[in-house]
């Protein structure tokens, strides 16, 4: 098993793609629209989805914005950088909810951006090497 993608409903679809490739650069990968059931995707990531998990972005249309609620907690993103990522995120007008520094507690530097939707993304930053279970 994989992970394929994590699906996020966007009130208005071409300012979420603006954001993820302009902001995040991310790629647009594909793009369909069903006229029957009113509604559109677009998946983004940072590689093909043959191998890479990537966002659903979904657009209902005609419905501009939705409650996030409690469950959901964030999309995590790793860098190189924490701290140039977020310098480059805000010269390109993206909302740093969270400036970066050290994990509550711990070392592992860390950073929160907020998409037009107000979803969070968490930025990590890059480790030597990670341990699988």
């Amino acid at each position: 098993m994989r992970m394929l993608h994590t699906m996020l409903r966007v009130g208005n679809l071409e300012r979420s793609i603006a954001f993820y490739t302009e902001v995040l650069g991310m790629q647009l990968l594909r793009q369909s629209e069903n006229p029957e059931y009113k509604y559109t995707l677009a998946f983004v990531g940072y590689g093909d989805e043959s191998s890479n998990a990537v966002l659903e972005l979904t657009y209902n249309w005609g419905v501009d914005s939705y409650e996030l609620g409690t469950a959901f907690g964030h999309i995590a993103l790793e860098v190189d950088n924490v701290y140039e990522a977020c310098d480059k995120i805000r010269a390109k007008g993206g909302i740093i909810s969270r400036e970066p520094g050290p994990v509550k507690g711990g070392t592992t530097e860390i950073a929160f951006v907020r998409d037009p939707d107000n979803y969070a993304i968490e930025l990590i930053q890059k480790k030597a090497s990670y341990t699988t279970l």
